[in-house]
């Protein structure tokens, strides 16, 4: 199974609740806070581009970093419909070998993109890298899936579906790995009218905040700050996503 493979054509469908203006508008607050002017913008783990190009429509001349090809592809047509803005620029790279051109005012890495590398080690390389390619005053923010929310998930069953898809997804969590997996059944609709099978397995791994923090620290970051869900102030408990601010002096 290849993460992204069967998902990447029917991504955005199988995802329309997610406010992306929203999320915009969130990161666009804390681009406020930035010491620096904040025009040149990485959104690491970008999938299909949907905040990539939205950004791109604000006026941030945005760069795109993804793992999967096949997102990559829906992101590139995507941006190929923007008009009066910078196209973005998309690359290919794993998180822990980000190479950029030059630097970068603010990095962003949103929907618990984190989460999705399961080995702390390459992580904490990641951060090194956005760190290197960062303006000093540069921002970087992320969110998380909190370890509550993710253990929680262990043998739940749910469902999405479309008018041409239906995924059918299992999670388990293993206490052991502190990694949670979602087994993914994914059916599309074929321009024959035939239904086709598709099948992908996904992990995110339990970050603890403080480990988080310390990874930040070691990269290099200063002034690390953590917010409730899309909020200006600090979790509360329960909260199942939590977001990171972070700068390069």
């Amino acid at each position: 199974m290849s993460s992204y493979e069967s998902l990447a054509l029917r991504y955005d469908a199988l995802t329309a609740d997610v406010d992306h203006n929203a999320w915009a508008d969130y990161l666009e607050k804390h681009f406020s806070r930035s010491p620096i002017p904040i025009h040149t913008v990485l959104d690491l783990a970008c999938g299909t581009g949907a905040l990539t190009c939205l950004l791109a429509q604000r006026g941030y001349e945005m760069i795109g970093v993804d793992l999967s090809a096949e997102m990559l592809s829906v992101a590139s047509e995507k941006a190929r419909d923007l008009t009066g803005v910078i196209p973005p620029m998309f690359l290919q790279q794993p998180m822990e070998e980000l190479d950029l051109y030059g630097t970068i005012d603010a990095c962003v890495c949103c929907l618990d993109s984190v989460n999705y590398v399961t080995r702390p080690a390459q992580l904490e390389r990641a951060f090194a890298r956005v760190h290197l390619f960062l303006m000093p005053g540069g921002i970087f923010v992320f969110d998380i899936n909190t370890p509550e929310k993710l253990r929680a998930l262990d043998g739940q069953v749910f469902l999405d579906e479309t008018e041409d898809a239906y995924c059918v997804w299992r999670a388990e969590y293993s206490k052991r790995r502190r990694v949670c997996t979602y087994a993914m059944d994914l059916f599309r609709l074929t321009p024959a009218g035939l239904w086709e099978r598709g099948e992908e397995l996904h992990e995110e791994y339990a970050y603890e905040p403080d480990e988080l923090e310390e990874m930040l620290r070691r990269a290099g970051f200063h002034h690390i700050r953590r917010y409730g869900d899309r909020k200006l102030r600090a979790p509360r408990p329960g909260e199942e996503r939590i977001f990171f601010t972070a700068r390069k002096d």
